[in-house]
């Protein structure tokens, strides 16, 4: 029994690179202020002037974390004319955010 339960326990572990950029989107994750231009472009897409206002710290600070997010594809962007507009990369990343709400939420 014992060997099975270990053998089950290998085909799910991640794989050697897997692992490193799971932890790698963890580690972005784990800034607050990244936390909520996360939690702003849940609600919508949002360029840097409307970020840096709702969190109210500088234009170049929202630039420097968004890019930390876009490295790690967390967000992606869109050009408008000379507006650059930034959204969360996909459903799992809204995904992920919710889950991570929930659980922090949770009695």
């Amino acid at each position: 029994m014992h060997r099975k339960a270990l053998e089950k326990a290998e085909k799910r572990a991640l794989e050697r690179g897997a692992s490193l950029e799971l932890s790698k989107v963890f580690k972005v994750l784990g800034d607050t202020t990244r936390v909520k231009i996360l939690s702003a472009l849940s609600e919508r897409e949002l360029c840097v002037h409307d970020l840096a206002i709702l969190l109210g710290i500088s234009q170049s600070a929202v630039s420097h974390q968004l890019r930390k997010l876009k490295d790690a594809r967390i967000v992606k962007f869109r050009k408008k004319g000379r507006e650059i507009f930034y959204s969360l990369d996909d459903e799992h990343v809204e995904k992920l955010l919710e889950m991570g709400i929930e659980h922090v939420e949770e009695e």
